[in-house]
């Protein structure tokens, strides 16, 4: 019920053995609260109910069938893909992302080969949802099986097949959207107020299960792969599933793994043990060695050189963000549209002072949400404390008033009394 939220399907049949605090794929290294349950081996399942003939059924039945199968963006960001096929305003354009995020990242490259019309038909009911004009499929240009794949599952539909360059970070949303429509998406602004909506391949193929086969998002494709890892490939796992189990599938480690990473090398997040459950925005775990891990330097003054600026994709200033945010400024940050940052790392890699700037911008972005909570709660306090100074007024002048006409009465009751005396004597 709750805002950008999404129901949990079990992803195996079993029984809940606990509910219990656990380590969680987060960059603080915290616990949170997480459902434990203990596997009965049968791995049954509550009987589906497919959809045969999406085009009887309302857009908003279908958004309702895809909000209950609890699909997310499968490309990283994991945002409810009902509330993004809710569009206010009419969509003129679905583009389907196949560019892999990522370097070593190929789970939607594997996904196309093996069930590309699945995807294709996910992504010609998300275009039915969304009542869009047309639709692309973006994939990139050093993939010419996945290319050819996609080419035949839609050699019947009105779908249109584009390779992108394989340069990071085009497989960003905004990105994406500049190279297939030349469309510039401006700050503090969304795709969908320009008639562009942009799903994962992933998500199309979910969206397929869901409403074709009636089963929910329990699992997904997932790259484990990076020279810490002996046996690397792409596994259909079930969401859930600890991550150790996933590295045994895979041969174990090598011996120099340096490093366990969720996500990609410029935009993941170190993991601080590998008994922590894939979740649905996982779509890589990456073993890394000293050979492919840069060797750390301590971080010095910056030169104002410029070359963070030169490679934004999101044509930021990060120096000037770095700057407000390291005084304090937040309300600057604001103005200089951090929020646009997409993290992807690019600053880092080039900054010749090696300042951990995107660490800088993800610190300051927490900041700013816990000021715009409080804010927030500030507001909301204050609102009850003035419904409650005008409920407490009313009340007494409520109070006033019933005194005033009890005495009115009361001086009536006098008056006729005193009336009555008069005309006796």
């Amino acid at each position: 019920k709750k805002p950008l939220t999404t129901p949990v399907h079990a992803a195996s049949s079993g029984v809940i053995k606990e509910i219990a605090p656990h380590l969680i794929a987060h960059p603080s290294g915290l616990t949170d609260s997480c459902i434990v349950i203990e596997t009965d081996g049968l791995d049954e399942a509550l009987p589906a109910n497919p959809c045969l003939d999406y085009h009887l059924e309302t857009a908003e039945n279908l958004r309702i069938k895809i909000a209950q199968a609890g699909i997310v963006g499968l490309g990283g960001a994991a945002f409810p893909t009902a509330e993004k096929l809710q569009a206010l305003q009419p969509i003129h354009t679905l583009i389907i992302n196949g560019a892999e995020c990522e370097p070593y990242i190929s789970c939607d490259a594997s996904l196309i080969g093996s069930h590309a019309q699945q995807v294709v038909q996910g992504a010609l009911i998300m275009q039915y949802i969304l009542q869009a004009e047309r639709c692309i499929i973006a994939i990139e240009n050093n993939m010419p099986a996945t290319l050819q794949a996609l080419h035949e599952a839609t050699s019947q539909e009105s779908i249109q097949i584009v390779s992108v360059p394989a340069i990071y970070p085009t497989g960003g949303e905004k990105q994406l959207i500049k190279v297939l429509t030349g469309k510039k998406i401006p700050a503090n602004s969304l795709p969908t107020d320009h008639g562009v909506v942009c799903q994962n391949v992933g998500t199309a193929f979910a969206v397929y299960q869901a409403i074709i086969q009636g089963i929910p998002l329990t699992e997904r494709i997932i790259t484990i792969t990076g020279k810490g890892i002996n046996h690397p490939g792409n596994l259909r796992v079930k969401i859930g599933t600890p991550i150790k189990y996933l590295i045994e599938q895979c041969g174990g480690y090598s011996q120099n793994i340096q490093r366990l990473i969720m996500g990609g090398p410029m935009m993941g997040i170190a993991l601080s043990s590998d008994d922590i459950a894939v979740i649905k925005a996982t779509n890589c775990l990456l073993g890394m060695t000293n050979n492919e891990l840069a060797e750390s330097q301590s971080a010095m003054p910056c030169i104002r050189c410029g070359d963070c600026s030169t490679v934004c994709p999101a044509e930021l200033l990060p120096q000037q963000l770095y700057w407000y945010g390291r005084y304090g400024q937040l309300e600057q940050c604001q103005d200089y549209q951090l929020f646009d940052c997409i993290e992807c790392g690019c600053c880092d890699i080039v900054c010749p002072s090696h300042i951990p700037l995107v660490q800088s911008f993800r610190s300051s972005k927490g900041e700013l949400i816990i000021k715009e909570k409080q804010a927030a709660q500030a507001q909301l306090a204050k609102k009850r404390y003035q419904n409650q100074q005008q409920r407490r007024e009313k009340e007494q002048q409520d109070k006033i008033a019933k005194a005033a006409k009890r005495q009115a009465a009361i001086d009536k009751i006098k008056a006729a009394a005193a009336k009555r005396k008069t005309q006796g004597v």
